[in-house]
């Protein structure tokens, strides 16, 4: 007698539960998104592409995001072969360290280099420069900063998961290095790379907080879209121009469905011999430093302008940018946004923790279908996502309220931590609940009893990134806030129009003092865990 013979009921109560969160994920995914596409008026959609100003910003657009992107990779994968394929020191330490741009918004970045190279810029001032970093070359510049830690982490992994034992066979075989790339590495890196580039120009493409910050009369097509709603509340424009935005995400979306590298998954990874080369480390460790160094200022130059009285009139040492910061709400809304930022990752980490579970074990055209939606927000701009849902959400209960920051939040982020779940819950035994069923051992209990314990530093990493990535959101959540619950976050724009850069570099000290702390909450805990199995 099969395990489905003995309980057949509990097959019909998981699909319920499937089809039960298949609905709301189709409420809170679909739903929206297709209002949106609706809500584009025929009127609408000729005038907009009939506007030489949604042209031009189409054509700057994709001009920033190409050229930043390749910048951006090329720096990125210097910084991952330096860290794999050498021996230097620290590599540990450099490999975090140069994550610290992912800790605070985008439009920080951008505000960074107006403090640094703006007209009255730091190096500017301090070497004579002359010039302006509004424009192109900002834009360009700004997002490398923001788009470099996610390249790089993208291309570690890649260069990581390498199997060396083809390199050592040809070598043994003298075959040349020359040969040697493009039989065995141009191969392998092929469609890891293509994955890559399209990541990397989708977020830049779509982020509006670096060109809102420096652009200038240099106009982006998410800037462009951002007027329309915001300035002109003309949502049908808005939506037109959104679709654009779509556009490139959807195609990385359906390139990395269409094409998941499978390589080495069922086999043992040798990791590939590093000869040993003092020079060679010794220039890996130059040019990590001196990234590192770069990424840096924009930190150190925040954290020196919230203590400078009025930059770069009065130079003198000051609390007062801080006590003037916090008069005009930035406690309470640094209140709110950790709110926000604890729901979204208690609420998201359960939901895309369940989700998970049901599509990895339970395999059925349900699961499929599941998977598919969950993995939709991957191809959903922070700004398409925050506009469709004030289309669908306007006039019910939960618009202009916390839920629905909760909500978007949520959406924005699941993927990846659902993706998680999803990867560390499909390597365990696939046998676990027939077991369970024959024992008369319930899925709720082999969830709670094994599970978990056995994926608790995935649940943690979940956390950790529904967190960091609520505290310092600026896309998503810029149409649907009020007055009284917006995120810390959109105070950046708010004291930059006011020209209180002192007041915008405090917020993002505080954003990212906030995410460095659960980082290192998150190492901790992890570190601890860790200690104890090797004890048991």
């Amino acid at each position: 007698m099969t395990a489905a013979a003995i309980r057949p009921g509990s097959f019909h109560r998981s699909d319920f539960v499937k089809l039960l969160l298949g609905i709301i994920l189709f409420v809170a995914v679909v739903c929206p998104l297709a209002v949106m596409l609706m809500n584009m008026a025929g009127s609408d959609i000729s005038a907009v592409l009939r506007q030489p100003r949604f042209r031009e910003a189409l054509l700057n657009s994709i001009l920033v995001a190409a050229t930043a992107t390749a910048i951006s990779i090329v720096f990125a994968w210097g910084f991952a072969l330096c860290v794999v394929r050498t021996n230097m020191r620290f590599r540990e330490v450099f490999s975090v360290f140069v994550t610290m741009p992912m800790l605070i918004p985008s439009i920080s970045h951008g505000m960074g280099l107006v403090l640094l190279l703006g007209a009255n810029g730091i190096i500017t001032r301090t070497f004579g420069l002359s010039g302006s970093i509004y424009g192109f070359h900002g834009i360009v510049l700004g997002s490398v900063f923001y788009s470099f830690p996610v390249a790089f982490l993208m291309l570690a992994d890649i260069l990581k998961y390498e199997d060396g034992s083809p390199y050592e066979a040809a070598t043994v075989l003298g075959i040349p290095k020359k040969n040697q790339f493009f039989s065995i590495t141009f191969p392998y890196l092929r469609k890891p790379l293509i994955s890559v580039v399209f990541a990397v120009f989708t977020l830049i493409f779509t982020d509006y907080g670096v060109p809102l910050m420096i652009s200038g009369r240099f106009i982006t097509l998410p800037v462009l879209m951002y007027q329309e709603v915001i300035g002109l509340l003309n949502f049908s424009r808005g939506s037109v121009i959104g679709s654009f935005l779509l556009i490139p995400a959807v195609v990385a979306f359906i390139f990395d469905l269409l094409n998941k590298d499978r390589t080495n998954i069922n086999f043992v990874i040798h990791e590939k011999t590093k000869t040993i080369s003092k020079l060679r480390d010794g220039i890996a460790m130059s040019y990590v430093l001196l990234i590192c160094f770069i990424i840096a200022l924009p930190v150190i130059v925040f954290i020196l302008l919230t203590f400078i009285n009025s930059y770069p009139v009065d130079m003198g040492f000051s609390l007062r940018n801080i006590t003037r910061t916090m008069n005009m709400g930035a406690g309470r809304f640094l209140t709110t946004t950790l709110i926000i930022a604890v729901l979204v990752s208690v609420i998201g980490t359960i939901l895309s923790y369940f989700i998970a579970y049901f599509t990895a074990r339970t395999p059925g055209k349900t699961s499929r279908m599941l998977h598919l939606i969950s993995i939709t927000s991957l191809a959903i701009p922070g700004l398409v996502l925050g506009l469709s849902y004030v289309l669908f959400f306007k006039g019910s209960f939960v618009y202009g309220t916390l839920a629905i920051l909760i909500l978007v939040n949520i959406v924005h982020f699941m993927a990846s931590p659902y993706l998680m779940a999803y990867n560390s819950l499909g390597k365990l035994n696939i046998h676990l609940e027939d077991v369970g069923r024959t024992l008369g051992v319930g899925r709720f209990r082999i969830i709670r009893d094994v599970l978990i314990p056995q994926t608790k530093l995935t649940i943690i990493e979940m956390f950790s990134y529904f967190f960091v990535n609520s505290m310092m959101t600026i896309s998503a959540v810029s149409f649907l806030s009020t007055v009284r619950n917006r995120p810390i976050s959109l105070m950046i724009t708010q004291f930059e129009a006011q020209l209180f850069l002192e007041g915008a570099a405090f917020v993002s000290v505080l954003i990212l003092g906030c995410n460095l702390f659960i980082k290192c909450a998150v190492y901790v805990f992890t570190k601890i865990i860790r200690n104890k199995e090797e004890k048991q």
